[in-house]
């Protein structure tokens, strides 16, 4: 199935949350009736909004970090996937799983954290500290891939991390565009074995197919030799991470040498202001000095809380980076690209 960009249009009804159970977050509610309500009524609800600290539940919801192995069992699940590609511009053709099909086929699937029959029957995107949403492309990650497209991106050498990656596509791109290094890391490791991996997997296997066209015989099975390929490039170029910010901060800290990334991707991961100080301080943390981290997002996340308003606030309060916009899409709920970057003086 070859989608064109206005995919992310036609399946806006996709990319709204749902939930199962009562979030607990400072900031309060509203309804999906105010969503065109303009920019100045959320920086009022910035203004009012009190310190933005973790709450004592969302500590105790810690996720410690797994890093995770792109075995040949895994990526022998996709043999019999249903997948579909998403074509934006200029941009490489990327693979996933058809989202509908891996729903149905839940309760085949190995499970560990049993989100998916629970986000399946009980009709939820979102159980705060359980699971965040990584199981669906939600309508930013198209934002951000449009952007890229515009602006001629290319990751040559690059060391990126697709931070909340769910489906993995902005660090497929990068990975297809010449990227050196891709850390995927989503909080959901269900979602990184059954979704993340898989997802990549089906990108690499067809660059190998690619490359092994007009091999002579005598050669293993194509499919056998596009397995093996493609194992060895997610291992030299891929690395796979579960859990929460902070412990994934920290999982990567004591690594030696300590990774700093050129470009950090994160796509609809502002929803939740309990989140903004792990956040700031992955970036803080594992950005390189001169790198950038390009942030896809909504104005404001009805029934959540948070958005760009109160993270743009909580950034300028910290006086670590520069935020600067990039691109406003105005269609539906109002959404943004912006950027972040060490400011010059902390240099």
């Amino acid at each position: 199935m070859n989608l064109n960009c206005l995919l992310p249009r036609c399946l806006v009804m996709a990319f709204s949350f749902n939930f199962s159970i009562p979030l607990q977050t400072k900031a309060n509610c509203g309804d999906d009736s105010r969503a065109d309500n303009e920019k100045d009524e959320n920086v009022d609800a910035a203004k009012n909004q009190s310190k933005l600290e973790p709450s004592e539940s969302v500590c105790k919801a810690l996720k410690e970090a797994v890093e995770h192995q792109p075995t040949l069992d895994i990526l022998s699940q996709t043999e019999s996937s249903v997948t579909e590609t998403v074509s934006i511009g200029t941009l490489p053709s990327l693979h996933y799983l058809n989202e509908s099909v891996f729903e149905q086929t839940a309760p085949e699937r190995d499970d560990g954290e049993h989100i998916l029959l629970q986000t399946v029957t009980q009709n939820t995107d979102l159980i705060t500290g359980v699971y965040e949403g990584g199981l669906k492309i939600w309508e930013c990650t198209y934002d951000l891939l449009e952007y890229i497209d515009d602006e001629g991106e290319t990751f040559s050498r690059k060391r990126v991390l697709d931070l909340g990656c769910g489906a993995g596509l902005l660090g497929i791109l990068a990975l297809k565009r010449g990227a050196s290094k891709v850390h995927f890391q989503d909080y959901n490791s269900t979602v990184i074995e059954q979704l993340t991996i898989p997802n990549v997997f089906l990108n690499c296997e067809e660059d190998s197919e690619d490359e092994g066209e007009g091999k002579k015989d005598g050669s293993p099975p194509a499919k056998k030799r596009t397995l093996d390929s493609s194992h060895h490039s997610l291992s030299d170029h891929c690395s796979f991470f579960s859990g929460d910010w902070t412990s994934y901060l920290s999982l990567m800290q004591r690594k030696d040498p300590m990774l700093k990334y050129d470009i950090i991707f994160t796509s609809e991961t502002i929803y939740n202001t309990d989140y903004y100080p792990s956040l700031h301080n992955v970036f803080h943390k594992l950005l390189e000095e001169d790198g950038v981290v390009y942030l896809a997002t909504k104005s404001h996340y009805f029934g959540v809380g948070g958005g760009l308003y109160l993270f743009q606030r909580f950034v300028e309060d910290k006086d670590v980076f520069q935020i600067k916009s990039l691109k406003d899409i105005d269609q539906g709920l109002k959404r943004h690209i912006v950027s972040l970057t060490f400011k010059k003086s902390r240099l």
